[in-house]
């Protein structure tokens, strides 16, 4: 496969030539190496890491420590892909040169190459700042995680007549505060056609429908390794939590018979 590294520059042409664009988190080295031989354009260091990695039952109590932490992991595998590192709750909202500081931090200790940012139209003027500091910033409206004690939940954004102007407004500050790209989750799919087709930064859709210039997905629940999670945005391309429970139990099954180790696996 003869590929070269993605910049934002690249990912800006490919939206004007029309080729879509391929997003997956990864929080590890080794799911990092793995996406060098496929053909993933950005990773995503989510704070979904707190989800599916930590334990914990939202993004909430990820810490900026921790998102360094797995982007460095991250970024000592990566070849090919733009590595993009979500800046957790409160690290950058409090005000513009606290978000400058801890986006420097995401890149200069973490070796991300761009950083994400929950929120519409009421932060144009943080991500102006990280993005005047040469910081690439990566925006996300529709249902933003962080803020899912004000939602209420998992819920779709932009039913309304009011929050599609939000939206919208949103989208067009986003683009107009320097932002690559722009997340878009849980939006209807007529609202994510019409924000990707009035900017000329892409939009990335999960729960968003066909028309964004891109698609995201968390990677262990596309690889099926979430146990009950299934939304209905979710398509699953293995099951890999029944390969793995199967391979445990047969090893813990050979040790116990003492099959394992055979004379092929001992000095």
């Amino acid at each position: 496969m003869d590929r070269k590294k993605i910049t934002v520059t690249k990912l800006l042409q490919m939206k004007k030539k029309g080729k879509k664009i391929v997003m997956l988190t990864a929080y590890d080295y080794i799911m990092s190496k793995l996406f060098n031989e496929s053909s993933v354009d950005i990773i995503l260091v989510g704070d979904s890491v707190g989800n599916t990695v930590l334990g914990y039952d939202n993004t909430i109590p990820v810490t900026l420590e921790d998102i360094i932490h797995h982007t460095a992991a991250v970024a000592r595998g990566n070849q090919y892909s733009l590595v993009v590192a979500d800046m957790p709750f409160m690290t950058y909202k409090i005000s513009p040169e606290q978000a400058l500081q801890n986006a420097g931090r995401l890149i200069q200790e973490g070796h991300a190459e761009a950083v994400k940012m929950e929120g519409g139209k009421e932060i144009e003027n943080i991500i102006r700042k990280v993005v005047d500091a040469g910081i690439p910033v990566m925006g996300h409206i529709g249902f933003t995680p962080q803020s899912i004690h004000k939602f209420g939940g998992y819920k779709v954004q932009g039913k309304d007549e009011k929050t599609q102007k939000y939206l919208i407004e949103s989208a067009k500050a986003i683009e107009n505060a320097g932002a690559f790209s722009l997340v878009l989750e849980l939006v209807p799919s007529e609202i994510a056609k019409e924000i990707t087709n009035s900017i000329n930064i892409p939009t990335i859709g999960i729960g968003a429908g066909p028309y964004c210039d891109g698609q995201v997905l968390v990677i262990y629940d596309m690889l099926g390794m979430v146990r009950g999670f299934k939304p209905k945005f979710l398509k699953t391309y293995a099951n890999l939590g029944d390969e793995i429970v199967k391979a445990i139990n047969t090893y813990a099954d050979e040790v116990r018979k003492e099959i394992f180790p055979d004379k092929d696996h001992y000095y």
